[in-house]
């Protein structure tokens, strides 16, 4: 399909976020390697553009444009405000050294939305919002909240070394089991002989005894107990009909007390969303959604899906970051909770082309 439907459908989807009171902004598509660097680390090199310029140094190609926005809010300031989209992204997608049968777009379409607001309703503000525009494809909603899956292992009985890189590695679940299961383990024993060999490499001694003792601290920690681990695979395992998530959530909660506040922010986005028209017991809850998400986001997750398509990525996806937004203005002092998400055009239009006020 043309580049020029792709435009046309997107810039639909765009004068439905100025409806909603957005500003249209343009971010640059070249942007400084070091912030997206810092935010996520070197993970971030497998799936962007990465290039090198004489004079500003390591810069990428724009992955998203989540970054620059609230780059640029917070060089503004931290108030109240909504901002829309449209332009390119560049990902690589597909791994390996040969073309894949059906590759995927590395370079595709996003309209997208960010409100940065301190209302309680702006959750459900978002959600409704890429909920109307996306009635007519009939997709699928999902939702899931990853301050309740972070919550929970910030419970956990365990150092604050060990619950950090538990913490860090919650968006990738191949580690993050790993790294479960050796901490529920018992320890394995180390053995660091002294040695009259001198030090070589790049690490000083200094840094080098620094690693000896966090790692010879860590083999005296007690396993983590089998009840507990129980638990939160309980937790991440949810998946219902939104209602019905909630009441599994509130039984779990009686074991995991420190979740109850992220459980009763979950009931009350709910209700939020019934008000606005929107049938939560259509939305599937899955406390697992947000770890197939952008790193940044630390609470409530969404997607819409085409149902008939489980090949395809998400027709639309977004989030709440405040955590993003609070690192990324903090060099001017300034917070505000933020939440936002993105719409593919490209794929609506395969879809028929259809978004708000064009029902067939």
């Amino acid at each position: 399909m043309s580049k020029t439907a792709k435009q046309a459908i997107g810039q639909k989807i765009l004068a439905a976020f100025r409806a909603a009171g957005a500003t249209e902004v343009a971010p640059d598509i070249l942007l400084p390697a070091e912030t997206l660097l810092d935010l996520y680390g070197e993970d971030i090199r497998a799936r962007a553009y990465v290039t090198q310029d004489p004079i500003r140094g390591e810069v990428m190609l724009r992955p998203d444009f989540t970054v620059p926005v609230v780059q640029m809010h917070m060089e503004n300031g931290a108030e109240p405000a909504r901002y829309c989209y449209l332009g390119e992204v560049f990902r690589k997608q597909d791994h390996g050294d040969t073309r894949p049968e059906h590759p995927r777009d590395n370079e595709y379409l996003q309209a997208g939305f960010e409100l940065f607001a301190r209302d309680a309703d702006a959750d459900a503000q978002v959600f409704a919002l890429f909920h109307d525009i996306l009635a007519p494809l009939n997709l699928r909603a999902a939702m899931g909240d990853m301050d309740l899956l972070m919550d929970a292992v910030r419970a956990l009985p365990l150092s604050g070394a060990r619950r950090a890189a538990l913490l860090h590695h919650i968006w990738r679940p191949g580690r993050f089991a790993r790294l479960l299961a050796r901490f529920a383990a018992a320890p394995a024993p180390r053995n660091f002989a002294d040695a009259t060999a001198p030090w070589t490499g790049l690490r000083s001694p200094a840094e080098m005894q620094a690693r000896i003792d966090r790692l010879e601290a860590d083999a005296a920690e007690m396993p983590l107990s089998p009840q507990w681990v129980a638990r939160l695979e309980r937790l991440f395992a949810v998946q219902a009909p939104a209602p019905e998530a909630l009441r599994q959530l509130r039984a779990i909660a009686t074991e995991i007390p420190d979740i109850a506040g992220a459980v009763d922010r979950l009931e009350r986005n709910l209700a939020l969303l019934s008000d606005r028209g929107v049938d939560v017991g259509g939305i599937h809850f899955d406390a697992s959604h947000g770890r197939h998400t952008m790193e940044y986001y630390d609470g409530m997750t969404f997607s819409f899906s085409a149902p008939d398509r489980p090949d395809w990525p998400p027709v639309a996806s977004g989030g709440r970051y405040d955590a993003l937004a609070a690192v990324l203005g903090q060099a001017q002092g300034r917070a505000i909770p933020a939440v936002g998400g993105i719409i593919r055009p490209g794929l609506v239009l395969e879809l028929g082309g259809r978004i708000l006020g064009e029902r067939a």
